[in-house]
C-alpha cells in the first residue's frame, strides 16, 4: 500500500544513501566542505555547489515544519553558495505546500519514485551469457571506467563523474555490482540499503554492448543481494514516462508516487 509510512522509509533510504555520499566526500577531500544536517526529519546535504547530491529528502514527512525550519535549511545551502533544492514528497504534510509558494519556490524537476515488494517478486532470471558480481576494491578503477563510458553521451562530464563515481565508490551505504561479458567489464550497477529498503542507482553500459541484457542481469543480481539482506522493498527513480521508468515497469516496478525537485527562486519567473 502507497502510504505516508511506506514515503517515510524511502524518503529516509534516499536521504542517508545523500548523506554517507557526503561523509565520503568529506573524507576523500576535506576541503570540499561536504556536510549534511538534519532539520524537522529531513536530510539535507551539500557536496559542492554543482552536485547533484546538494539537495534535500524528506522535508514534510516525518515532523512539522513552519518558518523556522525553512530558515535554517535554506540558510543552509545559502551559507555554502548553493542553490536550495528541496526533494519533496507528495505525501508531505500539507502545512508545507502554502509555505513552498510564499517563499518563493518554483518546481525545478519530477521524478518517478518506483517501488516493488520483494517478499512476493520474483527474481527475474539473467541472460546465460553475462555475469554479474559485486564489485572489489581492486575493481575501483575498473568499474568508475565502465560507468564513465556508459555516460559518455554527457559531454564535458567526464572529471566530475569521475570524482563523484569514486566517491560513491567508497561510500559507506553502495554495495557496488558489475556485469563481465566473455571477461570484459559491460556494465555497473549500485545498491544502497536502509532500514529494509534497497536503492538502485548508478545503471550504466557501454554503448557496444547494450541491448544484450547487461542491466537485466544486473537488477536481477541487486534484487536477490537485497532479499538475501532482509529488505523487503526495493525503489528506483525515473523521469517520468522515460524509457528508464517503461524498463522498471517491464520488471514488475510500480510507481509510488511523483516527487518534485523545487528550487528557491529570489524573484518569480
Amino acid at each position: 500500500m502507497v502510504d505516508l509510512e511506506l514515503s517515510r522509509r524511502i524518503e529516509r533510504a534516499e536521504g542517508n544513501a545523500n548523506a554517507a555520499f557526503a561523509e565520503a566526500q568529506s573524507r576523500r577531500d576535506p576541503s570540499s566542505g561536504a556536510t549534511w544536517i538534519e532539520v524537522a526529519g529531513a536530510y539535507a546535504m551539500f557536496c559542492g555547489t554543482a552536485s547533484p547530491v546538494t539537495q534535500s529528502f524528506g522535508l514534510g514527512v516525518f515532523d512539522p515544519v513552519g518558518p523556522a525550519e525553512f530558515d535554517r535549511i535554506e540558510g543552509f545551502f545559502r551559507d555554502r553558495g548553493a542553490h536550495v533544492h528541496l526533494e519533496i514528497s507528495p505525501l508531505a504534510d500539507k502545512s508545507i505546500w502554502p509555505q513552498i509558494a510564499d517563499r518563493g519556490y518554483v518546481p525545478l524537476e519530477f521524478t518517478s519514485v518506483m517501488f516493488q515488494e520483494l517478499n512476493t517478486v520474483e527474481v527475474p532470471q539473467p541472460p546465460e551469457t553475462i555475469s554479474v558480481r559485486v564489485a572489489l576494491a581492486d575493481d575501483r578503477e575498473a568499474y568508475i571506467r565502465t560507468a564513465i563510458a556508459g555516460w559518455s553521451h554527457l559531454e564535458g562530464m567526464g572529471d566530475f563523474f569521475t570524482d563523484m563515481m569514486g566517491t560513491a565508490f567508497e561510500s559507506r551505504t553502495v554495495v557496488p555490482f558489475v556485469a563481465e561479458q566473455e571477461g570484459q567489464l559491460v556494465a555497473t550497477g549500485a545498491l544502497n540499503i536502509h532500514g529494509g529498503v534497497a536503492v538502485l542507482a548508478g545503471a550504466s553500459t557501454i554503448p557496444e554492448a547494450r541491448r544484450q541484457g547487461a542491466q537485466r542481469a544486473l537488477l536481477a543480481a541487486r534484487l536477490r543481494y537485497a532479499r538475501e539482506a532482509g529488505c523487503d522493498i526495493a525503489v528506483i527513480g525515473a523521469e517520468p514516462g522515460s524509457g528508464s521508468q517503461r524498463n522498471a515497469e517491464r520488471q514488475g516496478f510500480r510507481i509510488a508516487y511523483t516527487r518534485t525537485k523545487w528550487e528557491l527562486r529570489k524573484t518569480p519567473v
